[in-house]
């Protein structure tokens, strides 16, 4: 799998920098999403799409895949209490040796709509951070410079503590668009649904959960048996934006059932693992979404210092 950067651009650097001038360096881990757990899983197809996407891994046939949960801290000792966003990246292990990759998080949206946007945000929160006020005071300082990310802001702050990574669902963010045996393009996003439901901490309980809570939870439920997921295609319609992922598409927009993600059992990471949402696959393509765009990038960079023990 490539990791080479786009030639031209400094962004990417700049962007993992201010990151680690936030919240530190951490030798050998991702910049983003730090703490993490992998898991074996079998994606069994709806067939339900297959006349939207020539994509092998939403046809018929089963899929095996190596998925992984994360707190998107960019420390990895950082407790799971802490992150209140959660992230779901999946990747596909195809039989011709394709690996498409979803990558999605609990938040339906993002806080910047483009690179230069994110990159003076994280610049704006360092600062915010040195002056020593408080998160919810930095918040209100950055919505008030930069009024797109009120959506995901917001999103952020109402998330309550999760049970497990079990019950909640995860989003794309971002747009992409299938394409069917004709070449006819559909803006799409994805949902994966907790077949579990969804669940979070009693506000008298969370103080008390440790520090790992959301990896124990986890290991105690898949001894029990699998954790399913629903994955939902949720269809746009042509004047729905998909090169912003600040906004949300209206909630009565078409969605199909396209599968099940069945987790069965917790492993370590491969080595080199690597999830691209860029990395689509046949039959998928990336959208407008300069942010979408720009994550190629950015994960190169902080996956070429990770790799290095930097």
């Amino acid at each position: 799998m490539s990791t080479q950067k786009e030639p031209g651009s400094r962004l990417p650097e700049q962007a993992v920098n201010a990151i680690e001038q936030i919240s530190g360096t951490h030798p050998g881990y991702r910049r983003a999403h730090a703490k993490g757990i992998c898991c074996e899983a079998v994606f069994r197809p709806s067939g339900a799409v297959s006349e939207w996407t020539t994509a092998p891994h939403l046809q018929q046939e089963e899929t095996r895949a190596i998925m992984r949960f994360s707190n998107t801290n960019p420390d990895p000792d950082n407790r799971d209490l802490l992150s209140p966003a959660k992230g779901l990246a999946v990747q596909f292990l195809l039989p011709d040796g394709a690996r498409p990759v979803i990558v999605a998080a609990t938040t339906p949206v993002f806080f910047a709509r483009t690179p230069e946007s994110f990159l003076e945000m994280m610049q704006a929160f360092q600062e915010a951070k040195r002056g020593g006020i408080s998160v919810k005071e930095i918040f209100t300082d950055l919505i008030g410079r930069f009024p797109h990310a009120k959506s995901a802001l917001a999103s952020i702050s109402a998330l309550k503590p999760p049970a497990s990574f079990a019950s909640r669902p995860y989003y794309s963010i971002h747009a992409f668009y299938f394409v069917d045996k004709a070449g006819k393009r559909r803006p799409v996003k994805y949902e994966w649904i907790p077949d579990a439901g969804e669940d979070h901490l009693a506000l008298v309980k969370a103080p008390f959960a440790g520090h790992d809570y959301l990896e124990k939870e986890l290991a105690g439920r898949l001894e029990a048996s699998p954790v399913g997921f629903t994955l939902r295609i949720v269809r746009g319609e042509e004047w729905d934006p998909v090169d912003d992922p600040t906004t949300e598409w209206p909630r009565d927009r078409e969605a199909i059932d396209a599968g099940q993600l069945l987790v069965t059992r917790i492993v370590e990471e491969p080595e080199g693992l690597l999830m691209d949402p860029t990395v689509t696959g046949e039959g998928i393509e990336v959208s407008e979404d300069p942010i979408l765009r720009f994550r190629k990038d950015a994960y190169a960079v902080s996956f070429e210092r990770r790799s290095q023990g930097l």
